[in-house]
């Protein structure tokens, strides 16, 4: 039986509890019982889900939504000291809780998994989420995006399995102590918050050394961050280190990726043996994310030939290659990717899925990744045969001077890309038109609202406007 309410989580005031990560814990306490309220920026199918679970949602910010009652507020790293709920908080010396110390006490007295990474978190964890849950062991997870099957991001399960994505980013993913640990990649980014890689590989290291004694880090053996991160944590007392990958001395070797359309077959060697499975994605860069599943299972001790028939049970996660519609024979899919590594094998896994021609429409996500990375993205941009880029979405950031999306367009076109600037995303959905044929696949692809766009482009579309 799964733990009840964490002490001073019983009456949880949550500061922006849309957000992907906010909202999943609420949705865990509402669910164990919990008297949970909290406040966002603006109405939401987020907020609904959560009010449908008993909880009270507040749309603004303001003082007065705190109750004097709270038990504790919960916050983000996103949210900035000047905000009115934060403040009235401190008034009425309500704790103040961060995000990861909220998720760590969910774990508490579970066996939990972390997903770490710079990339591929979400959809690791929820196929561990969804191929768990098959199996009937009933886990609790958090995830940082909605499954399609059950359309949600968290839920509170009555196993003993607690499936979690650890956010490096502010490196709030060294509060937890997992039992086993997934690390999927390691590379810069997050640049408002680590200025080197090797401060990029100490927050790492240091989650590493959080696995609980006897427990097992699942590793990648082939992106070279991992390697390097591997072979830093290596000689850790009383750690297993199981790797998977196409590398020859994986412990869990990919030995073929076969491409079926928009799904994959996956065959690996395991302990001496060959197994194959179905992954209800395409590309390479999503069945190396369902391998690192299958060993983390199998290091809890789920036969190995089980949890890869439950992994065929994925169907996939919200914004992840998600296929928002088809008109005038145009597909219109939704990426969330935004870092250049994550556009790359987007485009690389729609390239292999289809014979098509390929239209992104891409918003870069963040000032501080523009500036790092804008070069790269703009090259990833090259592998599409045309695209359109926004303004960059800002999120929490304030704007940098001189960085702007020209610095992407100019490397797209430099590396050969096709590219036009649209400003106003009103203008979107006739640029796109204006370039579609029938038979072509349009991926609106980034982190931030970019994802609004895939409805007005198909309406656009069935319209012939």
């Amino acid at each position: 039986m799964a733990p009840g309410i964490p002490a001073a989580m019983e009456r949880p005031h949550f500061i922006g509890i849309g957000g992907a990560g906010m909202s999943g814990i609420a949705k865990i306490l509402a669910q164990r019982g919990a008297k949970v309220a909290g406040s966002d920026a603006k109405e939401s199918a987020t907020a609904e889900s959560l009010r449908a679970l008993g909880a009270t949602v507040h749309i603004g910010h303001a003082a007065g939504h705190l109750a004097d009652d709270a038990s504790c507020v919960v916050v983000s790293s996103a949210i900035r000291a000047d905000n009115p709920e934060l403040l009235r908080a401190g008034e009425l010396a309500v704790p103040v809780v961060h995000r990861s110390d909220a998720l760590a006490s969910l774990m508490n007295g579970l066996r939990a998994i972390a997903v770490a990474g710079t990339h591929g978190k979400t959809t690791t964890t929820s196929m561990l989420a969804v191929a768990l849950s098959s199996l009937g062991l009933a886990p609790s997870y958090a995830i940082g995006g909605d499954l399609e099957g059950p359309g949600t991001n968290a839920t509170h399960g009555e196993g003993d399995i607690f499936v979690a994505e650890a956010d490096e980013s502010d490196r709030s993913f060294q509060k937890y102590d997992p039992e086993v640990a997934i690390v999927l990649n390691v590379e810069l980014d997050h640049h408002a918050n680590y200025a080197s890689m090797d401060e990029i590989y100490d927050s790492f290291e240091t989650f590493v050394g959080k696995i609980v004694p006897g427990g097992t880090l699942v590793v990648s053996a082939d992106q070279p961050g991992a390697v390097e991160l591997t072979r830093r944590v290596r000689d850790l007392s009383d750690l297993k280190v199981v790797t998977y990958g196409c590398a020859e001395d994986a412990d869990v070797r990919v030995h073929k990726v076969t491409p079926r359309g928009l799904t994959s077959e996956v065959t690996v060697l395991l302990n001496g043996k060959f197994l194959t499975f179905t992954v209800s994605v395409p590309g390479a860069h999503y069945a190396h994310n369902a391998v690192a599943a299958l060993a983390a299972g199998v290091a809890l001790g789920i036969p190995a030939h089980n949890l890869a028939s439950a992994l065929g049970s994925y169907t996939g996660v919200k914004r992840r290659l998600q296929l928002k519609g088809e008109a005038a024979g145009v597909q219109v899919i939704d990426s969330y990717a935004h870092h250049p590594t994550e556009m790359t094998a987007d485009l690389e896994a729609m390239r292999g899925a289809a014979d098509a021609r390929i239209l992104v429409v891409f918003q870069p996500h963040l000032f501080s990744r523009t500036q790092e990375l804008g070069t790269e993205m703009g090259q990833a941009l090259a592998l599409a045969d045309a695209s359109v880029v926004l303004d960059i979405y800002p999120a929490r950031e304030d704007p940098i001077p001189g960085i702007t999306s020209a610095l992407i367009i100019d490397a797209a076109k430099e590396a050969g890309a096709e590219v036009t600037a649209v400003r106003d995303q009103a203008d979107v959905p006739a640029a796109v038109a204006g370039m579609a044929k029938s038979g072509d696949l349009v991926l609106t692809m980034g982190a931030g609202d970019v994802t609004d766009l895939g409805p007005r482009i198909l309406d656009h579309l069935s319209s012939g406007r």
